[in-house]
């Protein structure tokens, strides 16, 4: 199997974007991912792209075959990858190992979603989806309420409290601050966490990822190749992936996402390293409860301690396992086709140096988390600077 590296790397800014479509987005990610390589579409052999319901979202199927037209990539092979969130990180999990067997050499994998043009009801239909729709959604249980369950339940075994949770919040939205490309820019207290309205108790508004609109891209090489396009490329050293059951009913735990567990044991034996060797993460705090069980689950931080963690600053910039430098899907957006590519970008991005306020001082190794649902899906990618 061959080593890859990420050649070049893009996004458009998140947020709600009335005057850009679905594939005016995907486009301007992927030309600006192309240029940052230093190559031309002809170059490419396939692509990958993820996106979670685009059909329901803005009307449009066969997205493989859109990008490939208005990219001008035609004939190369592209194929749309779904896994609700995580569809992002799938698609580049399949770009990966597309390079890694040998069988192409230039991937460009994009991630995408257009969800603002409809409203919060239907958007958390489409979104409940993503769980089990005839044992939870079609009972009225939305995301929201899931994850609900699942802080109560930490609350419960764990002491975890609101100002824990509140905590990653406040230190998600510090990070999107300082970040251009984040939907959300500017930097909440505490007490207006703490104080913002109930979505499903305990969870708040400042809780829980916004509905965004975005894409992000990579483009993916040989590492034996890489140096001869980049000066900085970044090694892909592990990608791995898990699944678990789709109801949050047949869990054996709710206080811990199985498949995250899985997922992260075999990408740190894939990569060689081990939870205290990464110097930053990106994980998927789609509500702040997630990315508290995300720490504990990737191994950095005990069972029942990442909120607590959080609340000391050992999750901030400058502590000890910076955490969602982007400002997460709480800030940075969750456009969750595009996420899992995102956070690929951000941590390409980071191990370059090239990340400005938010840069993490001497960052090697970074590791992205994608997860599709309540957890029925978790993918890690490990990526080290070379």
């Amino acid at each position: 199997m061959r080593k890859v590296a990420i050649i070049g790397a893009a996004m458009t800014s998140f947020g709600e974007h009335w005057e850009e479509g679905f594939r005016d987005l995907v486009v301007k990610a992927g030309i600006a991912a192309l240029e940052d390589a230093g190559i031309s579409g002809e170059k490419i052999d396939a692509g990958y792209v993820g996106t979670m319901s685009s059909g329901r979202f803005v009307g449009q199927e066969h997205i493989g075959a859109l990008i490939a037209d208005y990219m001008g990539l035609n004939p190369i092979p592209i194929t749309r990858v779904e896994g609700a969130c995580a569809s992002g990180g799938l698609a580049l999990r399949q770009g990966f190992m597309a390079v890694a067997s040998g069988m192409h050499d230039i991937v460009v994998v994009g991630g995408v979603e257009k969800m603002t043009d409809l409203g919060v009801s239907a958007v958390s239909d489409i979104l409940g989806g993503a769980g089990d729709q005839e044992w939870e959604l079609f009972l009225g249980a939305t995301f929201p309420a899931l994850y609900a369950l699942m802080a109560r339940r930490h609350s419960e075994e764990y002491g975890t409290t609101e100002e824990m949770m509140a905590a990653v919040a406040v230190k998600n939205h510090k990070n999107g601050a300082k970040n251009k490309y984040a939907q959300f820019q500017r930097e909440i207290s505490m007490e207006q966490a703490l104080s913002s309205k109930v979505v499903a108790d305990p969870l708040k508004i400042f809780d829980c990822s916004p509905i965004t609109d975005g894409a992000a891209c990579v483009v993916l090489a040989p590492l034996e190749l890489a140096h001869s396009f980049t000066k900085k490329p970044i090694e892909i050293a592990a990608s791995a992936q898990a699944s678990d059951t789709l109801a949050l009913h047949a869990r054996e735990s709710l206080t811990s996402i199985k498949s995250t567990k899985i997922a992260a044991e075999k990408a740190y034996k894939m990569a060689g390293v081990k939870a205290e060797d990464i110097d930053l993460a990106e994980v998927h705090d789609c509500f702040t409860i997630a990315e508290i069980m995300a720490v504990e689950d990737l191994g950095f931080f005990k069972k029942g301690e990442g909120g607590k963690a959080a609340l000391e600053g050992k999750t901030a910039l400058d502590g000890e396992k910076p955490i969602n430098t982007s400002g997460g899907l709480k800030a940075c957006g969750h456009p969750v086709g595009a996420t899992g590519v995102k956070q690929a970008v951000e941590c390409t991005w980071q191990l370059r140096g090239e990340c400005g306020e938010r840069q993490v001082k001497n960052a090697e190794i970074a590791l992205s988390h994608n997860v599709g649902g309540s957890g029925a899906t978790a993918v890690v990618h490990i990526y080290r600077r070379v």
